[in-house]
């Protein structure tokens, strides 16, 4: 990351309140009212000094809405391209425990007279193979002075909370927090991005890894117990 982007992203961010940055109005669809920022006189709030945003962004006042500025466009901090997923090549012999595995399960269902979950487990295998033979594709990720875009689906910082970064099959993913659904946005990071990132990221939002969901420890405690490589 260029110095410059670096000044870039840090003075749309910082020295504002959230409802008197620029990202804010222009993430939004409609302008929401700043109240907080008028001073003791009731006057209207100050235009913010070139030293708080880029210098080639001039905020104007609305005309429509009083106290309120029109929106900024976009500015890209950081780009690049990874797989659209980990990835790790798999022997013969985790697809022959996989295998086994869902015999097992199909066997006690079929005996219990549980017809319908037999399906279930044949189309988990199913997926399984896919992922585990399929490499994925490059898709191309972009943080913006607006929030994290992945393959042009762009996450607001309004709806982003925490991040973290974790490895997996030797790659480096980067988590982040959403309000949309399933609540975490996770993508590969090549190593020479991760200084830059979290640089960029630090000045919007907490750097910290939540504890584990009851779902994510039986999980870990199953792959530990049975290790299908």
């Amino acid at each position: 990351m260029t110095e410059t982007a670096s000044q870039t992203i840090r003075g749309t961010l910082k020295g504002k309140p959230a409802r008197e940055n620029p990202i804010y109005s222009a993430a939004q669809t409609v302008n929401q009212p700043t109240g907080q920022s008028t001073d003791q006189s009731g006057s209207q709030p100050a235009v913010p000094t070139h030293s708080t945003v880029p210098d080639d962004i001039k905020l104007e006042r609305s005309r429509v809405a009083p106290g309120m500025y029109k929106p900024v466009p976009e500015i890209t901090v950081a780009t690049w391209e990874a797989p659209s997923r980990p990835f790790k090549k798999r022997d013969r012999q985790f697809f022959v425990t996989v295998t086994v595995i869902a015999l097992l399960i199909s066997l006690i269902l079929f005996f219990s007279g549980q017809f319908l979950p037999i399906a279930v487990v044949i189309s988990v295998v199913f997926l399984l193979y896919v992922l585990q033979v399929i490499p994925p594709h490059n898709i191309s990720h972009k943080i913006t002075t607006f929030g994290i875009s992945v393959e042009g689906n762009l996450y607001y910082w309004q709806e982003l909370g925490r991040f973290w970064f974790e490895k997996k099959y030797d790659q480096l993913l980067l988590n982040v927090e959403t309000l949309r659904f399933p609540g975490r946005v996770t993508v590969v990071l090549p190593e020479d991005k991760k200084q830059d990132v979290t640089e960029i990221l630090s000045e919007v939002l907490l750097q910290q890894k939540p504890d584990l969901t009851l779902f994510e420890k039986i999980a870990a405690w199953v792959q530990e117990k049975v290790p299908l490589e």
